[in-house]
C-alpha cells in the first residue's frame, strides 16, 4: 500500500455531521472521471487513490462469463471494434456474445465530440483496454482491504437484454462465492427482485437498495407523478422495479427499503435532503448516495450526514474530507 493509500484509508474514519463514523468512499465504475469506466485501469486508479469500495456493474455473456459493464449492450460512445473504428450505432447485447467475441472490442476511450466525452474531460484514455471479467477485478484487488459494491444490471422494462433477474443474480452470487469475496461484497440493484433473491439465498452478501426519482429514471413511482422526489406517495402508481413494495403503501422510500429487508439505501443524490437522511438513519438504514462529483454537492451530502458517497471523482471527495479533518 502506498503512502497516499494509507493516508486516504485513515482519512475515511472521520467526523461526519458531528458523529465519528466509518465513511465509505466508493469509486464509481472504478474512477470514471479519471480513467475508462469499469476497466482494470479505472479500478487500479481507484485503489491508488485509496477508496474503501470499488463500485461496478455486471453483465453476463452468452457462455456464462460474468463481466464488468454498465450497459447490457455495447455502447457506441465508448466501444471500438477490432478495426479500431467506433461503433456506428448501439452494438449487440452482451448476453448474445461469447466472452471471446466480447474481448475483441476496445473500451479504453470516450468517443470524441459526444456529450458523454464532454462530461469527463479529465479522463485519460488508453488503447487496447477490454471489458474485464469480474474475476479479474477480484484478482486485482485481492491483496487490498477494499470492498466491492456490485450491481445486477437488469431491468423489468427490457427483459430480453439480459438473463432473467433470478438467474442473473444466482450466476453473480456463484461468481462472488467462487472467488471467496462474499464477505467483501455487497449486491446492489434498481431491480429489487435480484435483492430479494439474494436475501433468501445468499444471506452472507449484504444488499443495497438503489433508487432514483428523476425524469431520466424513476424506479419508485410510475404514472404522471413519476420523476419527482417530493411526490405525494398516494399519487404514485405501482412500480415494476421494487419487487411488490410500493411507495403508496409505505409512505416514503426509506420505509419501502426497510420493509423490503434492506440495511443500505442508495439514492440518487438529488433526491435526498437532511430530513430524508435523518428518517433513514432513524430506521436503522445506512445512506450511500450516488453519483456525487462536484465539490459543492460533495460538501452538501457530507453536511446531511450520509454514510458514504459514490463518485466518479473520488479524489475530490478525499479533498473535501481533508478539509474537514
Amino acid at each position: 500500500m502506498t503512502v497516499t493509500m494509507r493516508f486516504s484509508v485513515l482519512l475515511l474514519s472521520f467526523v461526519v455531521a458531528g458523529c465519528a463514523t466509518p465513511f465509505d468512499l466508493q469509486g464509481h465504475r472504478g474512477a470514471r472521471g479519471l480513467a475508462p469506466e469499469n476497466t482494470l485501469p479505472a479500478f487500479a486508479k481507484a485503489l491508488e487513490l485509496g477508496v474503501t469500495t470499488l463500485e461496478l456493474d455486471t453483465a453476463i455473456t452468452r457462455d456464462g462469463v460474468v463481466v464488468v459493464s454498465h450497459d447490457p449492450w455495447l455502447n457506441p460512445d465508448i466501444v471500438r471494434g477490432a478495426d479500431g473504428q467506433w461503433l456506428a450505432a448501439r452494438g449487440p447485447n452482451i448476453s448474445e456474445l461469447t466472452f471471446e467475441a466480447l474481448s475483441r472490442y476496445d473500451v479504453g476511450r470516450l468517443k470524441p465530440g459526444t456529450t458523454y466525452a464532454s462530461r469527463y474531460p479529465e479522463q485519460r484514455g488508453q488503447d487496447g483496454v477490454r471489458i474485464p471479467r469480474l474475476a479479474e477485478v477480484f484478482a486485482l484487488a485481492r491483496n487490498s482491504a477494499v470492498r466491492f459494491n456490485i450491481e445486477t444490471k437488469v431491468s423489468p422494462l427490457a427483459p430480453g437484454e439480459t438473463l432473467p433477474p433470478e438467474t442473473f443474480a444466482r450466476r453473480l452470487i456463484g461468481e462472488i462465492r467462487k472467488a471467496g469475496m462474499a464477505r467483501r461484497s455487497t449486491l446492489q440493484s434498481f431491480d429489487w427482485r435480484t435483492l430479494q433473491l439474494a436475501q433468501r439465498e445468499a444471506r452472507e452478501i449484504p444488499t443495497v437498495y438503489l433508487t432514483a426519482q428523476q425524469k431520466f429514471l424513476d424506479n419508485v413511482c410510475t404514472g404522471p407523478a413519476a420523476g419527482n422526489p417530493r411526490v405525494n406517495p398516494a399519487e404514485c402508481q405501482p412500480s415494476p422495479w421494487t419487487a411488490g413494495f410500493q411507495l403508496r403503501d409505505h409512505g416514503s422510500v426509506p420505509r419501502m427499503v426497510k420493509a423490503a429487508g434492506g440495511a443500505v439505501w442508495s439514492p440518487f443524490y438529488g433526491d435526498v435532503d437532511a430530513e430524508k437522511v435523518k428518517e433513514a438513519k432513524a430506521l436503522g438504514l445506512e445512506v450511500v448516495v450516488w453519483t456525487v462529483n462536484t465539490p459543492e454537492t460533495i460538501a452538501r451530502m457530507l453536511d446531511f450526514g450520509v454514510d458514504g458517497i459514490i463518485s466518479d471523482r473520488p479524489d475530490l471527495v478525499l479533498a473535501e474530507l481533508r478539509k474537514r479533518k
